[in-house]
């Protein structure tokens, strides 16, 4: 339990860390977001120019208080679920766009990782136990190719060949523009077909990684004793290969798990980039585009406390796979 509080606090030093960057880069960041609308507004027609002081209010432009009363006042909005109001679709607030968006990414997110990760694991599994043969040669040869493939480039080169050229799958927006959002089969269909190609990506990119740490963990593990003596009592291949082989060899992968969801979440906002995708990535790139730094702000910041976040489950899930991690916090 000490050591559980102690990885806590440590990750709550982190979000607070992110916390501070955020609230430093948009005030270190040239340009006022209040001056940025009044400008727009005026270019429709005659505006009253009372109306920047009221803009700079509610975009939280202060340049009379002090430094550090901006701070508390930023954490207090922050705890209060208060992220701004965007530039680019003035006057929706931060929190309503990334409410909106974050849907698209959890549920590609979610996909992605879960196929990528069984699948990845399996394949190492299996490579490990016929180590040596032609087919775990070629296909570890192959996967290291995989693996080496930025998310960016294996997204283009899927769009120009299976969308593009093809013409198997749309690869632009999450659905068919002609359809209602909402819970019905059309769009659920359409939804389905338009994430293909994303997820895709993100399985291919990712999927090498987990069968490398899998086969390398598998082949160690199959030279233990306890293996060993399992061969010996003739318990089946299948029962020894999953019950006591990897059972034990997908620890590490759990841990790298922690590493690669920072990565795997990274390379995911590239890719709706990329596949033009509604989720918080492609928000992430309009708003930079057009200089919405409090939507950019808001972005970065929910990436980063989710990536803390998922580390700390990975945490408490190593725990409760690794035996000897229960018999080290009871003792």
């Amino acid at each position: 339990m000490r050591r559980l509080l102690r990885r806590i606090g440590i990750y709550l030093v982190a979000i607070w860390a992110a916390v501070t960057i955020n609230f430093f880069l948009p005030r270190l960041a040239p340009g006022n977001p209040a001056e940025v609308v009044f400008a727009r507004l005026a270019q429709h027609g005659q505006v009253n120019p009372a109306a920047l002081k009221a803009l700079e209010l509610e975009f939280g432009v202060n340049t009379t208080d002090p430094l550090w009363v901006q701070y508390l006042n930023y954490l207090n909005n922050l705890l209060h679920g208060n992220l701004g109001v965007s530039t680019n679709y003035y006057p929706t607030p931060v929190i309503d766009i990334i409410s909106q968006d974050i849907k698209w990414t959890l549920v590609l997110l979610t996909i992605s990782v879960v196929l990528s990760f069984t699948i990845g694991t399996l394949i190492g599994v299996f490579m490990a136990w016929r180590r040596g043969s032609a087919l775990d040669t070629s296909l570890s040869s192959l996967m290291i190719f995989f693996y080496s493939i930025l998310y960016p480039w294996l997204a283009l080169l899927a769009v120009y060949v299976l969308g593009y050229t093809l013409g198997w799958f749309p690869f632009a927006d999450g659905y068919d523009l002609s359809l209602t959002p909402g819970w019905n089969l059309d769009f659920i269909l359409s939804a389905s077909y338009h994430a293909i190609l994303p997820a895709l990506t993100i399985i291919v990119s990712t999927v090498a990684g987990w069968m490398l740490t899998m086969r390398n963990s598998m082949i160690t593990t199959l030279s233990e004793d306890y293996v060993l003596l399992a061969r010996a009592k003739g318990l089946s291949s299948r029962r020894v290969m999953f019950a006591y082989a990897a059972r034990n060899a997908i620890l590490p992968s759990v841990t790298g798990l922690a590493i690669a969801i920072g990565a795997v979440v990274g390379g995911q906002l590239l890719v709706e980039i990329v596949f033009s995708y509604p989720g918080i990535g492609y928000a992430l790139f309009q708003a930079i585009q057009s200089q919405d730094y409090a939507l950019a702000d808001g972005i970065l910041l929910l990436v980063i406390v989710a990536t803390v976040v998922m580390n700390l489950i990975v945490e408490v899930l190593y725990v409760l796979l690794d035996p000897r991690m229960r018999q080290e916090r009871s003792a």
